[in-house]
């Protein structure tokens, strides 16, 4: 299914760029993507081992072209083709750098300064299900429109398909090259990588069909890309001694691969045998041809490609990327190994972080939060997204404006709001701006230990038989200002009965540790304003509206509770916080969350526990509601002192 989220806010688009020995045209097309009127937000080039310096030629283009960290370049030992460079490519977008969305194009392909724009808006406004691939225009330099790249209509479309196609400036497509494409990553993630096994010459014939056969693809006119092959000319120029290529690949296509209908078989079948006809009959060189179509007949009917994990084998990262992602969507890996960890990673949804920040928070306490979060993480999250509510102090953005460079290569965005709105409406403002479905909270004073997202991404992304939870909380360890002080230990309830049970007294999340989906967040309504109960109003709507809930006893967060007289235990009493207490309450009984009972109970005690003594109400919380007892002194029962900082990763920010 195509990815959901896209259709909500902007997707993350990355340009996977396939190169061999043409530097200058390579250069031309990277600086054609740097201007685009909506750049990609991260492009991989991917270097066919090639002999002209192109891969440090955009190394040391990479400031001058404005990508920074954005542009990565994978050096691989050895040509794979185009088929192995796009597999390798696509891994490589989906797996690290979190795609939702993958722009495919040659080397020799210069994009437009719209095209990229042209193909997101129309992409938005086919009606229904989002396109899985669309295909930009292709000319050749001088405008002509090139007979190389011409995307094949769909066969038979029905009246619906060219309706919703036309609504969005576009054709109805069964198949299209890799010279300009945008892919939908979960159609990758869902269908895999193509064929390695192929080198050459209907690669793209083969993955297009495979993607499309059970999802809708779009031609585009208004996004035009130039394609500066050396000579104007179609499918049926004469191919010389890559006929043999042609022959192979076209055979697995149509006898191994099974990407086409019965009548789609049928039809492009009897097309291939005309063109190779046409071919062989203009040639001057049909000895070649001649040859060329005995050996591809002779390889394409004796055995079967390679998986294509098998293939790319022994090129390191790429290779594990090209296994997991293989592997994950039921692939054959062949001989190739594939580390379980892996594949499990491959199968996780991508995901943003939420931090907001305001004005009193420490800078030195920000800087920790956010290493936290992304360099010392096991799972990266695909990017950070920090909410300024309102003007900082100087110091505090001073640390705002220099995240990207503590953050481990992770994106980080800062969302400055002009004034201080609160945390509910920062929050919701924070959540239409993430890129993913699948969003952490972070608060600008804790600390997630290393293994925090390794522990509830899994649980969100479900498995065999089993759906993902729409919201994960977590246990946490109460810090004084110095990390390694833990004074307490908050355990909340597990299991689903339990968690709704125990909600209709507590709050049975510890907010700065859920990850949730920010669909099933709107669909409770999101974050309504409720000074310091906004959380557990949210929490209980979900509740409520039927979301899958899950709760992990484990700390995964180190939450400080400051010194007495300022910390959050001085914050949950006063005359404010009972007025929130009892508005909270009475939004419950409305709602049908709680019966009549229920809400005398949690008024009176409650409502009264605001005004108790901050030292009883500390004492009070910790044996009556945190659930987790207080741990005394330095360290926690049960939790090693390495487990503070990483005896689960080597990174560690001092």
């Amino acid at each position: 299914m195509p990815s959901t989220e896209s259709r909500a806010t902007a997707p993350r688009v990355v340009a996977v760029v396939v190169a061999h020995d043409r530097r200058e045209l390579l250069l031309a097309g990277l600086a054609a993507l740097a201007g685009q009127t909506r750049r990609p937000d991260a492009v991989v080039v991917v270097d066919n081992a090639s002999s002209d310096g192109s891969a440090g030629a955009v190394e040391a283009a990479r400031d001058s072209l404005g990508f920074g960290a954005a542009l990565e370049v994978l050096r691989l030992e050895r040509n794979t083709g185009g088929a192995g460079g796009f597999a390798a490519g696509l891994a490589r977008a989906v797996r690290a750098h979190a795609a939702d969305l993958v722009w495919l194009m040659d080397d020799d392909t210069v994009p437009r300064r719209e095209a990229l724009a042209a193909a997101l808006a129309a992409r938005e406004a086919v009606p229904g299900e989002p396109p899985a691939v669309v295909a930009s225009r292709v000319v050749w330099t001088d405008g002509r429109e090139h007979p190389m790249n011409t995307p094949r209509r769909r066969p038979r479309a029905s009246r619906d398909e060219l309706t919703a196609a036309a609504a969005a400036g576009g054709t109805p497509v069964r198949s299209a090259s890799f010279v300009a494409i945008l892919v939908d990553a979960a159609a990758v993630r869902a269908d895999g990588l193509p064929v390695a096994d192929f080198f050459l010459w209907n690669d793209d014939f083969e993955y297009t069909t495979r993607l499309l056969r059970r999802r809708r693809g779009l031609a585009v006119a208004a996004s035009t890309v130039e394609h500066r092959t050396r000579v104007f000319g179609g499918t049926d120029a004469d191919p010389g001694e890559r006929f043999v290529l042609e022959v192979r690949n076209k055979l697995w296509t149509y006898l191994r691969c099974r990407t086409l209908e019965p009548v789609e078989l049928a039809l492009y079948g009897g097309s291939t045998l005309r063109r190779w006809a046409r071919t062989i009959a203009r040639s001057q060189r049909r000895g070649v041809l001649l040859r060329g179509l005995a050996g591809g007949l002779a390889q394409g009917l004796g055995r079967a490609p390679r998986p294509t994990a098998e293939v790319l084998a022994g090129l390191g990262e790429v290779s594990a990327d090209v296994a997991a992602v293989e592997a994950a969507a039921g692939r054959s890996t062949g001989t190739a190994e594939v580390p379980v960890e892996a594949v499990e990673e491959a199968l996780l949804p991508p995901f943003s972080v939420l931090l907001p920040v305001w004005a009193g928070d420490e800078p030195a306490q920000l800087r920790r939060a956010l290493a936290s979060v992304t360099a010392e993480q096991e799972l990266r999250p695909a990017e950070v997204v920090v909410v300024r509510d309102g003007p900082v102090p100087a110091a505090l953005q001073e640390v705002l404006d220099s995240l990207g460079r503590i953050s481990g290569g992770v994106p980080v965005r800062v969302l400055p709001l002009p004034r201080n709105v609160g945390l509910a409406r920062a929050l919701e403002e924070g959540l239409a701006a993430c890129a993913h479905d699948v969003v952490a909270r972070m608060d600008a004073d804790d600390i997630s230990l290393p293994h925090r997202f390794a522990v509830q991404l899994p649980l969100l992304a479900g498995g065999p038989g089993r759906a993902g939870a729409d919201l994960v909380g977590a246990g946490l360890l109460e810090i004084g200002r110095d990390e390694h002080d833990v004074v307490g230990r908050r355990t909340p309830p597990t299991g689903a009965a339990r968690i709704a049970a125990y909600a209709r007294f507590h709050d049975p999340f510890n907010h700065p540790t859920v990850v949730y989906r920010r669909s099933a967040v709107a669909a409770a309504g999101g974050y309504r304003d409720l000074p310091l109960l906004e959380d557990y109003w949210l929490f209980a709507r979900m509740i409520g509206a039927g979301a899958a809930v899950v709760n992990v006893a484990e700390p995964l967060v180190l939450y400080r509770v400051g010194s007495a007289g300022a910390g959050s235990y001085a914050r949950r009493g006063g005359l404010r916080l009972w007025r929130s207490e009892v508005e909270l309450q009475a939004h419950l009984r409305r709602e049908g969350f709680t019966t009549g009972a229920q809400w005398a109970r949690n008024v009176a005690v409650r409502g009264g526990y605001r005004f108790v003594p901050e030292g009883l109400r500390r004492v009070a919380y910790r044996r009556l509601i945190a659930g987790g007892g207080v741990a005394g002194g330095r360290g926690a029962p049960g939790l090693a002192a390495g487990a503070l900082h990483g005896s689960r990763t080597s990174h560690r920010i001092p």
